[in-house]
C-alpha cells in the first residue's frame, strides 16, 4: 500500500539530485514537500512551491516544481494526488505544474489534470531568450478538478 506524508525540503531535493531525469538542480523555497512510502521505502517525492512565472504568483496559485519516483508504479499519481488534496486543503486556487512535449503527461491524466498548450511570444526584451536549458512545453491544470476526465472508482 502506499501512503504519502509531508516531508523536508531537504530530503525532497537529495531524491530529486538522484531520480530526476531532466532537472536534477535544487529547488529554491518550497510551500511544502511529500514523500511517497511503499510498504515502507520512499519510492517518490514531490516539491510544491509558488509558481515560477511572476505573472502567476498571486497568492492563490502553487506550482508543483518537482516530482521524482524510482520508477514505482502509481508512485508519481499518488504524488500528485496529494499535492492536489493539499491544495484544496489550503483554498488554493489554482495548481499547476508543466511538462515536455515528450512526455506524456499519464500520471497528470489519471489524476484528471488537464492540459493547455503553452505559446512562446514574440521577444518580450532586447536580449537574446535563454536557450541553454531545458524550457516546458505543456502546462497542466490539476485544479480545479476536471468532473468530465477524472477517473470514476467505478471505472477501475
Amino acid at each position: 500500500m502506499m501512503r504519502v506524508y509531508r516531508c523536508p525540503l531537504s530530503l525532497a531535493q537529495y531524491h530529486v539530485a538522484l531520480w530526476h531525469r531532466h532537472a536534477p538542480g535544487f529547488v529554491q523555497g518550497h510551500k511544502y514537500s511529500l514523500a511517497a512510502y511503499k510498504n515502507g521505502v520512499l519510492v517518490g517525492v514531490a516539491i510544491v512551491g509558488r509558481p515560477v512565472a511572476r505573472g502567476l504568483d498571486n497568492g492563490k496559485t502553487l506550482e508543483v516544481r518537482r516530482v521524482s519516483t524510482d520508477g514505482t508504479r502509481n508512485a508519481c499519481s499518488a504524488l500528485l494526488a496529494e499535492a492536489r488534496r493539499r491544495a484544496l486543503a489550503d483554498n488554493v486556487e489554482r495548481l499547476i505544474t508543466y511538462t515536455f512535449l515528450g512526455e506524456s503527461g499519464v500520471s497528470l491524466r489519471a489524476i484528471g489534470a488537464t492540459v493547455e498548450p503553452l505559446r512562446l511570444r514574440g521577444d518580450w526584451t532586447n536580449r537574446e531568450r535563454r536557450r541553454d536549458g531545458p524550457h516546458a512545453d505543456r502546462r497542466w491544470e490539476l485544479l480545479p478538478i476536471n468532473i468530465t476526465t477524472a477517473p470514476n472508482a467505478s471505472d477501475r
